[in-house]
């Protein structure tokens, strides 16, 4: 009786693990919604009171929402249908990447980028950033998904932490990230005091259709497009470098 009965929980086990295995989605084509969040207080500094007084009339946070359609080796990233929240004025009213369009084709290392600097729009075609990560033992769940973080340092001093889940199989993300084993749900870069992260994932078709490349503005690269906007931010002083490193991202 016993070595029956210890056989019908073998059995029992193994069938509950299978029928756990077989539940298990591994997504290779779908949409993401990401939502922006810029802390705005952050980046006002060194004038004293009228620090203060702009704060009184200025959103702490302003969030914007992009949609990623994606393929198992394609993705574009836009701006998305959802409002987003927090007023700005002023200087913030111009804040980089809030109307960035960015195809990425994984399987040929390239991307196209569209991004709006003021008056004038940017074409950007280059090959993906090449990303150093460091995965580490940390897990979150994001929009359902288990995931496990990882940190980077990219254009030479921006530090990014970065949590991906192996379980949708295209290695994209919002924005240029990529380059882990698995989609990117959430991206914090602490020290810039903005954030990404994923508030649903819909599992979709998407046809090749749908992923159309950017087709507006003036055709450059990343190393020719901070050449430009480095001689063009040259009398800004303590801000240039800020807003240089938030439109090359």
């Amino acid at each position: 009786m016993k070595i029956a009965h210890i056989s019908l929980l073998l059995i029992l086990a193994a069938t509950i693990l299978q029928g756990r295995a077989q539940n298990t989605i591994f997504l290779s084509q779908g949409k993401i919604e990401f939502e922006r969040r810029v802390n705005q207080w952050s980046q006002i500094e060194g004038d004293g009171d009228w620090d203060e007084l702009r704060k009184k009339t200025l959103s702490q946070f302003k969030t914007t929402y992009f949609d990623m359609l994606f393929t198992r080796n394609k993705t574009l990233y836009k701006p998305g249908s959802r409002e987003g929240t927090g007023n700005s004025m002023g200087w913030f009213s111009e804040q980089p990447g809030q109307e960035n369009i960015v195809y990425t084709d994984l399987e040929n290392d390239k991307s196209t980028s569209q991004k709006k600097v003021f008056e004038e729009t940017f074409l950007i075609t280059d090959s993906l950033r090449k990303i150093r990560w460091k995965l580490t033992d940390e897990t979150r769940v994001i929009a359902g998904f288990n995931c496990r973080r990882a940190n980077a340092i990219i254009m030479d001093s921006l530090y990014v932490v970065a949590f991906y889940t192996d379980e949708i199989l295209t290695t994209g993300g919002p924005e240029s990230f990529t380059g882990l084993p698995g989609m990117i749900l959430g991206v914090a870069m602490p020290h810039q005091h903005v954030t990404w992260f994923a508030t649903k994932v819909e599992a979709v078709s998407v046809a090749d259709t749908q992923l159309m490349l950017p087709q507006k503005g003036k055709k450059t690269d990343n190393a020719k497009l901070k050449e430009t906007l480095t001689a063009a931010f040259k009398d800004w002083g303590k801000y240039a470098q800020r807003f240089l490193q938030a439109t090359l991202l």
